[in-house]
């Protein structure tokens, strides 16, 4: 009985051992996820300012917080476990499911990108708008980031669980924990010191402070409503070259064309990353503008019975 208590106590300790020695390779596995899905990361911060932009000022640190707190709950209690159950049981799911997320991104981008260039005559506008208190509105702006944000996150611990693919389960667990924490803290922290700039710029220009620094707060101040606003086309354009991208390498056809677009673009780092960009975008445009007409279609269809 002694013999097998310790023999028992051997195996314990030789299996904290192991996982100990897996879990030191958790920082090198983060850094490495995160280098992969920086592009993702990139277009997270530059869509989600404009859904704070134009909405009361005194508000937009707890907006941001709202959607970040929800973000952060979606990757730890709903996507990393709907990712480990998948790779578990049916990993053929996750490359169907986050294709059907990125087309949902290229419908919401062209939807934008058509609004910029419609023109509606004066009774269409009237008939389109409507009242709603800035409850409502706060409360649709977090909801529309919220489902932005949760297609953006998929991919990004999709990218994650496949880095740990194989591994013991606790240090899948660990990395995507680590994954969802940081990203969440590093694009949301970023997001809300771009929308409160300008209230920094203020405190700067202020007479306390010498003339040096108070043109620096002046120049802050007249600079954010431009950036933001041409962050907002960027956030756009994000959402375009990110969803047909999904969907791209979702297809064996079309993620061997990106790949040769790559490749033959290899000694230009650069120009290789635009065509790449520039390919999707468009290729966005077109897959959102067929879903937007199917969608119509659908809603024709549903409103004649």
């Amino acid at each position: 009985m002694p013999s097998g208590f310790f023999a028992l106590l051997d195996d314990i300790s030789a299996l904290v051992k192991a996982s100990a020695a897996s879990l030191d390779d958790v920082p090198t596995q983060v850094a490495k996820t995160t280098g992969k899905v920086s592009g993702i990361v990139i277009d997270d911060t530059a869509v989600t300012p404009k859904y704070v932009v134009g909405l009361d000022p005194s508000r937009e640190l707890a907006i941001i917080y709202q959607i970040a707190k929800k973000s952060l709950i979606n990757k730890l209690l709903l996507l990393s476990p709907a990712a480990l159950i998948l790779g578990y049981f049916a990993p053929w799911a996750i490359t169907p499911i986050l294709m059907v997320g990125g087309a949902y991104l290229c419908f919401e981008g062209y939807e934008k990108v058509h609004s910029l260039f419609s023109h509606h005559d004066g009774d269409t506008n009237r008939e389109q708008v409507k009242e709603i208190t800035p409850e409502e509105l706060e409360k649709e702006r977090v909801g529309s980031a919220v489902r932005t944000d949760i297609i953006l996150s998929a991919e990004i611990i999709a990218i994650a669980y496949s880095q740990v693919t194989g591994q013991a389960i606790v240090n899948q667990i660990v990395v995507m924990v680590a994954v969802a924490i940081f990203i969440t803290v590093a694009v949301y922290g970023f997001v809300g010191l771009l929308v409160k700039a300008d209230d920094i710029g203020l405190h700067l220009a202020g007479n306390k402070y010498p003339p040096a620094i108070q043109k620096i707060g002046r120049s802050v101040v007249k600079f954010m409503p431009h950036f933001l606003s041409w962050l907002g086309y960027v956030g756009t354009a994000a959402m375009l070259w990110v969803g047909a991208e999904i969907i791209a390498h979702g297809i064996p056809f079309t993620a061997h064309l990106l790949h040769e677009l790559e490749q033959s673009l290899s000694s230009m780092p650069v120009v290789a990353w635009f065509a790449k960009a520039l390919a999707c975008g468009i290729a966005g445009i077109i897959i959102g503008f067929i879903i937007e007409k199917l969608v119509g279609l659908v809603k024709r269809a549903f409103y004649r019975q």
